[in-house]
């Protein structure tokens, strides 16, 4: 039997090795900036959730500094917007196929190597604290190897891990690791643009941060009160001021006399009421969540017209309801619109989309949509176009709208439109378009392009209903 001496002596030495593995081994402590944008990270890429909703709401609601809200704001929307050329470099030091490895580890690797490569992190800084960051949400095993993976990164500069990407001849492949997109949207802007110059120009400008837009809404604000806020008027858009601080500090914005929206988005909008100036009734058939519903509802305010919003979902339509004032706002599916017995003067159609004109604003989509969600979308958006047109009066206005430049959503639409209504006309949009606006119209649309006009690539084409009565609305 153990003497009692020898029992204290081993409880000492018990205890003497657990205090030193806990001053190992201590707690992680990783920064809360970096754990609350690992969190929404894996809300987005793993759980469908939408970058542009959840990081406003979660730095609203926190107490950082401005500083660290900025650095937030990189790392989510740079991580997400460069994650391909991320997964590109790191598939070349992780010791197991990179498609196995575990989705945290991943995300967190990712947002490492932006910090490695694309912010103004120090080396061991951005490894240590994303090493630190990793120990506290998927483990210390699995942080061990994302301490290897990232030194195995960190050895080498971003223009040496590029070094074989400028040899492939492929300029599709070349292009889409480059620049970080899917091959099948660089092969899309191809088939308009028709000139890989061109291509790595738009590539390039989604990969740089939009600016917030205001708008002024007419009858509640006007641009020169957002000016005079320090905002700088927009080039094109006579409503707009672009603003570098951030929208909610502002008056106007909180009490909805003026709004935030993309200058391409207030064009359509802009130029959809110049070419409809004539119609006493309009209709936005797909409204939410609302920002060219609060424009164009304005600008049928001060005329005197009627409007209409129509939404099918509850909470969008909540948004819309929020901007568009005294109008009224339909809750249905836009496709059943006629069951209204209603007919509109001009309608416009800013149909679902893949959403490639936005890539700027939306990072994920860009990894969220694929080329197979296209046989979908336009078959709805088709369906919503005969649903438009079934609601227009004679000589009333249609305006087909998306926020994507992809041929099957744009001019190839556009084919199919008159295709199955003979009885439409398509108008000119240059006559509606700001007198400086150039390089924008083709096939009679407007067709706006992310690196070319400094807006998201947004398209318009116009159509007025043939009547017996009299001329179209102009």
């Amino acid at each position: 039997m153990p003497s009692p001496g020898s029992m204290e002596h081993g409880f000492n030495l018990v205890t003497t090795l657990v205090k030193a593995r806990r001053d190992t081994f201590k707690s992680p402590k990783p920064d809360a900036v970096r754990v609350l944008v690992y969190d929404i990270l894996t809300e987005v890429n793993q759980r469908g959730g939408y970058s542009n909703l959840l990081l406003p709401q979660a730095l609203n609601t926190s107490n950082f500094e401005q500083r660290d809200k900025g650095f937030a704001t990189e790392l989510l929307y740079g991580t997400l917007r460069m994650q391909g050329r991320h997964d590109y470099i790191l598939k070349q030091v992780s010791d197991r196929p990179w498609s196995e490895v575990d989705a945290g580890i991943v995300d967190i690797c990712r947002m490492g190597v932006h910090q490695l490569f694309e912010m103004r992190v120090a080396t061991h800084a951005a490894v240590s604290a994303t090493v630190e960051l990793a120990r506290k949400v998927i483990g210390e095993s699995k942080a061990s190897f994302v301490n290897a993976i990232l030194r195995k990164v960190s050895a080498q500069s971003l223009e040496e891990w590029l070094e074989p990407v400028a040899l492939i001849a492929d300029p599709v492949s070349r292009l889409a690791i480059t620049y970080s997109h899917p091959e099948w949207i660089v092969s899309a802007y191809f088939d308009l643009l028709k000139d890989f110059d061109r291509v790595e120009e738009e590539l390039r400008s989604n990969n740089v941060p939009a600016q917030p837009t205001l708008v002024s809404w007419p009858g509640a604000s006007t641009r020169k009160e957002l000016v005079e806020l320090g905002a700088v008027a927009t080039e094109y858009s006579p409503f707009g001021a672009r603003f570098d601080g951030a929208p909610g500090s502002l008056e106007l914005i909180r009490h909805r006399k003026a709004g935030v929206q993309d200058e391409g988005s207030q064009l359509v909008a802009y130029v959809f009421s110049q070419a409809t100036s004539h119609a006493l009734s309009v209709l936005d058939l797909c409204a939410g969540p609302g920002g060219k519903a609060a424009l164009i509802s304005h600008i049928c305010d001060v005329a005197g017209k009627d409007f209409v919003a129509n939404e099918i979902s509850e909470a969008r339509a909540g948004l819309v309801k929020n901007v568009i004032g005294k109008y009224p706002v339909w809750v249905g599916d836009g496709r059943e619109i006629a069951s209204r017995d209603v007919k509109f003067d001009a309608v416009l159609a800013d149909v679902p989309c893949t959403g490639l004109g936005a890539l700027r604003r939306r990072p994920e989509v860009r990894w969220r949509r694929t080329v197979q969600d296209l046989r979908a979308l336009t078959e709805l958006q088709m369906e919503l176009v005969d649903s438009a047109i079934s609601v227009l009066e004679p000589s009333g206005v249609f305006g087909y709208a998306t926020c994507s430049p992809h041929f099957a959503e744009t001019f190839g639409q556009v084919k199919q439109i008159l295709k199955r209504h003979p009885e439409l006309r398509q108008l000119d949009v240059s006559e509606y378009l700001p007198e400086n606006l150039e390089g924008a119209v083709k096939d009679k649309s407007m067709a706006l392009w992310t690196s070319q006009h400094g807006t998201d690539s947004m398209f318009l084409a116009l159509f007025t209903l043939h009547s017996t009565q009299g001329e179209a609305l102009e």
